[in-house]
Formats: C-alpha cells, structure tokens, sequence
C-alpha cells in the first residue's frame, strides 16, 4: 500500500493524546457519609470496574477513528506500477488491408476495430497510431476522431515485422515509461512468418480480429487464350474459398454497357470464356456477386486498337516473301538497300531485319547495339558469302554462337520447339509428319537447345534465339532452301515482328512498379498525363525518338480505366487492379507466437493496459471504517452503563 500525501501520516503521532487523557484519571471521587457504608462500598467498586471497560472501549474506538481518519486523508492506494507518476506509451498499429473488408458482428472487421477504439481509449489520452498508409503521431482521440472513421482501406499492407519495427520508432527515448504495443489486425498468412524477438522495455500485445465468415469468391486472372483474324478469346480465372457454387454469374462490360453475362460452376478455381471482335477498342469490365470482400469482385482490361509495329529491312536479297508477311494493316514496313542504308532511319524501327548481307560494318554493328539497348529486335538471315569474321563480331554483343565454316549438304528442318513463346498457339497439335523444309548448306554453329526455335535432324540450330535476337543459320533464297514455301515461315515471321514491340498488358496492378511503352513521338516540351475523371498526374517517363516509356508506382491509387493523354488528345488507355494476394482468407495462430500476448478484442487489449498501471484508491475505504467506529463510540457512550 501507497500514500499519495505520506507527510501527513506524522499526524499519526497525536494518537498519543487521548491515550495520555486516558491513563491519567483527573477526575477526583467525593466522598458522600451514609448510614449503610458497606453497601457503598460495593457500589463504589462495581462503578470504577464498569467505568474502566467503558473508558478503555471509549479509546480503543477513538484511536480508530482518529487513525482511519488521518490514513483517509493521506489517500492510501494500491498500483501495479512500481511508481505512482510512471509515464504511460500506447502506440496501436490498425490494419486497414483489404482483407480487413471481411464482415464482424459489427461491419467489417477494420469498422469494428475502430469503434472499440474510439469507445474504450480516453479521447484526451496521448497516444499513437499508424495504418498501412497513414501516421496519427503523439496524438488524441479527439483530435483524429473523423479521420479515422474516414478512414479507407489501403491496396499494400506492411509486413508484420515491419509494422513493430515502425511502431517501436514511435516511442519516445524514456526507459522508465511503460511502452505498449498494440497490434490490430486479422493476422492474415502470407509467404513470409511472424517472427517477434524479445524486448524486455516494450509490451507487444496482438489483437486478432477474426471474421463471422471465412469463405470468399475472387476474379483472379483474365488473358488471351485465342486469337484469330476474327475473334479475341478471353479466359477469365475464378477462385473459391468456401463451399461450391453451382451457379456464379459473371458478366462482361464493355465501359458501362453489358456485353455478355453466363454462369460458371466453381468448387476451388474454375474458368470461363468470352469472345469479343478483333481490333476494336474494349474498355473491359469483369463482374461477379459476393458478399464477402468487395474488392476483388470486379477486374478491369483494356484492349486497343493495333498499332502499327515499325520494320525495317537491309537487303541484299530480294525482299518480296517479307513484304508480304509485314502488311500494312499491322505493320510499317521499310525496306531499303543495303548500299543506300539510311542509318537515321534505325532508330525509329521497332524490328530490324538483316536480309543476308554479304558483310556487316563495325558503323551497323555499333548502331544496332545501341537499337536493342532501346529495346528493338533484330532478325538476321545470313548469305552464302557472309563474311564471317564481321558476323561473329556482331554475334558476340548478343551471346550467340559463332558461326564455323559453311557446310554445303543438303539437311531436313525436323525439330519444332513447341513449347517456345514464339510459336505459342501455332499448332492446334503437336506435328510430326509434314513435309520438312530443307536448306543445301548452312553454317555450323552449337546453339543450346534452349535457345533454338527450329533444329536441324541432327539438333543443330537452324532459328535460335537469344533476346530481343534472333538469326537463322542458312541463307533463305530459293536457290538454297525450300523454307519460303513452308507454313512455317509465315507464323514464326509474323510472331518476331508482332514480338518487337510490347503493345502492353490487359492491366497492370496497384502499387507495384510497371514500366509501360506508349508507341508516340513527342514534341520538345511535351509531356504526357494519366488521367481518370477530374484527376490528372504526371508520371515518371522517358522519351525516345519512337516511344514513351512511363513507370507508375504509387498513381493510380484505385482500381479502373485510366487514359494517357498527350495535352488533351487520348493515346491509350490503361486498365489498373488491386493485387489479389488479399484475397486468400488464411490467418496465423497467434497463440504460437513466442514474446507476445494476445486478445481477441481491442477494448480488452485497452483495458489490460489500463489495469496494469491503474491505482485503486483505498481512502473511500478508510472514510467508511472511521464512520463506522464513530457510531461504535456513540453507541458505547449511550448505552453502556
């Protein structure tokens, strides 16, 4: 037990008062003379002897009084803390993730978290509270009362390691205070583990917010599964976590208006199919119905008009086959003798493509290095008479095998990498007997098969890639090879050129870095803006003589179809989700993580830290024993006789 005023238990000392009055009998008996003195005499002692129980029942319940009465005033307590005016630090981390949309009994779990904030801490009490995107530091209640019913659900969620590392920062340099460190989350698994070391100045309590339901329905994924010269097939991925559904409609929206809508039967994860028309602008808008998190309900694609994708060929062959493979509803096709080569021009290609060139200058070599730094492609078909001390230097800027002496035998192309991204959706199946294209001679070379497309019958290259690179290993005219009159020639032509230029994604996500080719020569000066509704911002950006390099990160902030503009003409419009990983509905045990405690609320986690400093006041407790031996003396001098 404690004292808030010890000094004046001194005033205990004047107990000794009454006790002195007490043992000093000053009042003096007068002697009466009477006829019967015996029975004076008994009457005299049976008077003294009630007189002295009276007197000393008297002092006992003064002294008491007086006692619990001086004790009342000192204002006696009992606290857990070893000092009454110990300082007292709360700082509360408040997940506010999207999984924190999951429904309580009271909302959703981040409303429910900060309506027992708001009712449970004192609204003067000075504390701290971060999120995943927001600071309230050395603040109140009071003060942040509206921001924090404002308060809106943030796309990345830090790292629970982060999040106590940041929230320790927060505590002031004084080792004497208590320090408490709450946090407020659902606790949702994610790859990496909750690890907490020991910290002996700071209590770390977790307040593991659990859902009423644990199930959820996601759009996970759309891509093109098909395309023809007709049709775009897109397959849209769906996840459950919960029981089956037998019947979950998904609709597609093209801007606002309802394109297609059908069901799909889900248990874990399922797909569906919608087939929209080639080479029209598609503002896409995939929808589902779940009650459970919101967010992940709805994803937005975009797909453009074509552009055209910029070739250029340096011939010393004829060009004719390429002509008609590059037409100029897809394609910007320049062809240009290698004699009269313009070398301004290389620049502002997309693919290049080297028409069996008998020598390759160190000037070309130079400036072709420099054109797939930029992110240009090369498509080289050597000659009969290639120099080829010229083109093994070339093919050593980009990690190809030299080639050795040119090998004059007939041999079959026999080998198909099927699996190569240049040839995906080429083959409805796997083919192994069509008629092999051949070539007369061809240049020894050791490609790995990694890196080869095409293969001769003994495994040697005839198409290899490497890059942005990609080079055959025999001439193409029709004195040395048949490969012009094979089917094959025109998908995997076609594939390199449509390859050459990153025409974009169907979305990019939220709060991850994406660097984004924009196909537009700007002026001096000019700068290109993302815009959605009344919203404008400048993003990062890199200008080159055919393209605009943009990199977002923290713009958009909300998921939907925003545009690129350049002053106030659209260029492209880009479509931007919240990353998934929310979605996942998998929590830790936080009763087995080592150097904390735990609640499952966050008005009992305020209310431990309350108790463990908290002082219970015992002064009332003194005031109703004094009054209660103040009734025992009345009684005794009443009626004790």
């Amino acid at each position: 037990m404690q004292f808030k005023h010890p000094e004046l238990l001194y005033a205990l000392f004047l107990l000794i008062i009454p006790i002195i009055v007490h043992l000093f009998q000053l009042r003096k008996f007068k002697s009466v003379p009477f006829t019967n003195v015996q029975f004076l005499k008994e009457l005299t002692i049976q008077t003294r002897k009630s007189s002295q129980l009276k007197k000393w029942l008297t002092l006992i319940t003064r002294l008491l009084l007086l006692a619990f009465t001086i004790i009342a005033f000192a204002q006696p307590y009992i606290s857990n803390s070893e000092s009454f005016n110990t300082k007292n630090e709360t700082v509360i981390y408040l997940d506010n993730s999207f999984s924190m949309q999951s429904p309580s009994t009271n909302g959703s779990l981040l409303n429910s978290a900060i309506q027992d904030i708001i009712e449970n801490v004192d609204e003067n009490e000075q504390l701290s509270i971060f999120t995943n995107d927001a600071n309230f530091n050395n603040t109140s209640i009071k003060a942040i009362k509206n921001e924090l019913i404002q308060l809106k659900h943030s796309a990345n969620q830090l790292a629970y390691d982060a999040a106590i590392l940041k929230g320790k920062k927060l505590f002031s340099n004084d080792e004497s205070s208590i320090k408490n460190l709450v946090l407020v989350s659902d606790f949702q698994q994610k790859a990496e583990a909750m690890t907490v070391t020991s910290d002996s100045l700071i209590n770390l309590k977790l307040v593991q917010l659990k859902p009423t339901n644990q199930s959820n329905i996601v759009i996970d994924s759309v891509f093109i599964s098909k395309t023809t010269v007709e049709n775009i097939e897109l397959t849209v991925g769906i996840k459950n976590q919960g029981n089956p559904i037998e019947t979950l409609p998904v609709s597609l929206y093209n801007d606002d208006k309802l394109i297609a809508k059908t069901t799909v039967n889900v248990s874990n994860e399922a797909t569906t199919n919608f087939t929209i028309p080639v080479n029209t602008v598609f503002n896409g808008k995939l929808v589902i119905e779940d009650s459970n998190l919101q967010y992940d309900n709805t994803l937005y694609f975009n797909i453009d008009k074509r552009e055209k994708i910029n070739v250029l060929a340096i011939n010393e062959a004829d060009d004719l086959f390429l002509k008609k493979i590059y037409t100029s509803d897809e394609f910007e096709y320049t062809s240009s003798n290698f004699s009269a080569l313009n070398y301004n021009i290389i620049e502002r290609q997309n693919l290049i493509v080297l028409n069996e060139l008998n020598t390759i200058p160190n000037a070309l070599i130079t400036t072709l290095k420099s054109f797939t730094d930029n992110g240009g492609s090369i498509l080289i078909i050597p000659s009969e008479k290639a120099t080829l001390s010229a083109y093994n230097q070339l093919f050593n800027q980009y990690n190809l095998s030299n080639f050795g002496a040119i090998n004059s035998v007939e041999k079959k192309i026999t080998t198909i990498n099927f699996s190569h991204p240049l040839l995906n959706n080429v083959f409805d199946k796997r083919v192994n007997n069509f008629q092999y294209p051949k070539v007369n001679s061809f240049y020894n070379n050791a490609t790995s098969s990694v890196n080869s497309i095409l293969s001769f019958e003994d495994g040697m290259s005839f198409l290899a890639q490497s890059g942005n690179t990609f080079r055959f290993s025999a001439a193409l005219d029709p004195i040395n090879s048949n490969f012009k009159n094979s089917p094959l020639i025109v998908p995997v032509l076609y594939n390199i050129g449509k390859q050459s230029l990153k025409t974009g994604n169907l979305f990019y996500t939220i709060g991850q870095e994406n660097n984004i080719d924009i196909a537009t020569q700007l002026q001096q000066d000019d700068i290109l803006t993302l815009v959605n509704g009344d919203n404008s911002v400048i993003p990062l950006q890199q200008t080159y003589d055919n393209k605009v390099e943009l990199i977002t990160n923290t713009y958009p902030d909300v998921a939907g179809i925003i545009s690129v503009k350049n002053k106030d003409s659209i260029l492209k419009n880009l479509s931007f989700n919240f990353n998934r990983n929310e979605s996942h509905l998998n929590y830790f045990d936080t009763q087995n993580i080592a150097n904390t405690s735990v609640n499952n609320s966050v008005a009992t986690a305020i209310s431990d830290i309350k108790s463990a400093t908290n002082v219970n006041e015992l002064w009332k407790w003194f005031v109703i024993f004094a009054v209660i031996f103040l009734i025992i003396e009345m009684l005794i001098l009443k009626f004790l006789k």
